[in-house]
């Protein structure tokens, strides 16, 4: 696992193959990483499955609404959280492989608890969707999603949680 400078700003996400370890960039979308946190700590993201996996692009998951046992999974991808959306944090930060982007509908302002990590360069979105993380260890885990939207069988965040309260 990667040496973690800031444990209040990481991530650890347990997938089934290990854990996906997130340094979140406040310096960057405080209001992003602080949603993140906060849903992390309530244990909103357990359980919730990658409803949108694209072989290349990304893996977006984070549905805390529709995706996961007890919801309504065919709906997985049109819900959220009961916070209100964030306002856009574009910066200048590249979608490069392994950033975390918010994801939202086409109202810019419309993030709130769904987000997607990159399987590779998607420079195309830069300043557009807020990179608001990045993958320091354990992005083989995240190679291995199951792919598909939906996936027939999709994989979920077992636990995501603030590595300081570990």
């Amino acid at each position: 696992m990667a040496e973690i400078k800031d444990p209040e700003n990481t991530i650890l996400m347990e997938l089934k193959g290990g854990t996906v370890v997130i340094e979140l960039i406040p310096g960057v979308a405080p209001k992003h990483s602080e949603r993140m946190k906060e849903l992390a700590r309530a244990g909103s993201y357990d359980g919730v499955i990658f409803h949108r996996v694209i072989e290349g692009f990304m893996a977006q998951t984070g549905d805390v609404e529709h995706g996961k046992e007890g919801g309504n999974i065919r709906r997985a991808g049109t819900g959220g959280s009961d916070k209100p959306d964030l306002p856009a944090e574009f910066s200048k930060l590249p979608h490069d492989r392994g950033t975390l982007g918010a994801a939202r509908s086409s109202n810019p302002n419309s993030a709130n608890s769904q987000f997607f990590i990159n399987f590779s360069d998607n420079h195309f979105l830069n300043g557009q969707y807020t990179v608001y993380g990045r993958v320091i260890s354990g992005m083989e885990h995240v190679d291995a999603i199951t792919k598909g939207e939906p996936p027939a069988n999709p994989d979920k965040m077992i636990s995501v949680k603030v590595a300081a309260d570990v």
